[in-house]
Formats: structure tokens, C-alpha cells, sequence
């Protein structure tokens, strides 16, 4: 299956949670891309829209090889195997968290402004996104709402190799999903439309949610 665009895909994923309808979920998309795919979610259960950020720490060399992430409140997962087998300089996981942890707040307050982050304990919360690759990011930022202790945590991918899958699904009480393709390479290749989301496009969506609410 090649989604039309992260729209598509959104709409798609809102028909599974239907239940959730009339429910006030908090739904919290992944800048950037996750907020394309969250919006049409939100659009059709209601609720609240709000967006839920973690960075990725990439090796020294490689920096899409992810050796670790940070979330918004600064916790730090770290991949301990293979940052032990990288021999990291002295000091590196902290100076690059704090580095990543400035970008998040940098960003959140671009959306954001002054407005306060949703209050997620006791609520019904759907973390979206566009995909899943290696899902180490996304691994950071459901364990940080996890520590919330939402009511019900829900994770929302359109697509994502079967093991990232799997290992997702021991952090939510609920994994929806479209496709788990064994022969996955990228979250992008299911997609015909797949260019960036701009900065604007984030904050239209969220204003159009802030506004109804």
C-alpha cells in the first residue's frame, strides 16, 4: 500500500480509533511530520491536539546512527550495547543531550508560544506519528508520557518494520497501525508524497485545534 500523502494516512488510522470518539482524547503528534498525519485524527475524534517531542542522539561520526535520545524534560534513553562498542569520548551523551534538549525547547516554543503543555495523567492519549524506522525516538517519547501515567496510552503509525513494531507495543496499551512490512527501508518509500513538513504547517494545525477548543 503507497499513502497518497501523511493526510491520507491520518484519515486512514482515524477510522480504526473510532472508539475513541467523543472520548476527549489528548492526541500528541511528533513534529514534524506526525502533526500531517495527527490532524486528521483529531478532526475526527474531538479532543485535544498537542505535540509530544523527543530527539535522537546520533553517533559522533554518523550522525543518523542513533545511539541514544533525549525528550522535552531531559530524560535520556541510551542504546548502552552499542555506545559501549563505539568507545564514546568522555562526556559526548551529555553534551549532545543537552544540545538535542535546547533544540526541543527551542522548537516548542516556536509552536507552542506561551501556551502550556497538556496535563496527560488520568487521560486517554495517542501519540502519532508519520512511521516508525528503528523507533529508538519514539521508544523515548512514549516512555516519557508513560511516567505521566496516562489512562490509556495508544501509539498511532501508519507504517514500520515488524521488530521496531514489536518492541513499541510493550510501551502502550494499544499499538494502531496500517502496515508491517517485512521488507521495510524507509518510512518514506510508502508514501507518494512525502516532502517535509515546513514549520508553518505545524503551527496552522495546531492553531485550528486551539481554536475549537
Amino acid at each position: 500500500m503507497l499513502f497518497r500523502d501523511r493526510r491520507e494516512a491520518g484519515e486512514l488510522l482515524a477510522e480504526r480509533l473510532d472508539q475513541y470518539t467523543g472520548r476527549s482524547p489528548l492526541i500528541l503528534a511528533v513534529p514534524r511530520g506526525g502533526i500531517a498525519v495527527a490532524l486528521p485524527i483529531w478532526q475526527r475524534l474531538g479532543g485535544e491536539l498537542d505535540l509530544i517531542a523527543a530527539r535522537k542522539i546520533g553517533a559522533p561520526d554518523q550522525p543518523e546512527l542513533a545511539i541514544g535520545a533525549v525528550t522535552g524534560d531531559g530524560s535520556l534513553l541510551v542504546n548502552e550495547a552499542l555506545a559501549a562498542r563505539l568507545q564514546l569520548p568522555e562526556g559526548y551523551l551529555e553534551s549532545a543531550a543537552a544540545k538535542e534538549q535546547a533544540e526541543i525547547g527551542r522548537r516548542l516554543r516556536l509552536y507552542r508560544g506561551e501556551r502550556r503543555a497538556p496535563e496527560i495523567g488520568g487521560r486517554i492519549v495517542i501519540v502519532v506519528d508519520d512511521g516508525v524506522a528503528t523507533g529508538f525516538t519514539l521508544h523515548a517519547a512514549l516512555k516519557g508520557v508513560g511516567r505521566s501515567r496516562p489512562q490509556r496510552l495508544i501509539l498511532a503509525v501508519p507504517v514500520g518494520p515488524p521488530g521496531a513494531l514489536d518492541h513499541l507495543r510493550r510501551e502502550v496499551d494499544e499499538l494502531c497501525h496500517l502496515q508491517a512490512p517485512p521488507d521495510f527501508a524507509a518510512v518514506g518509500q510508502f508514501y507518494r508524497d512525502f516532502r517535509q513538513v515546513r514549520d508553518s504547517a505545524v503551527i496552522a494545525a495546531l492553531r485550528e485545534a486551539w481554536d475549537c477548543s
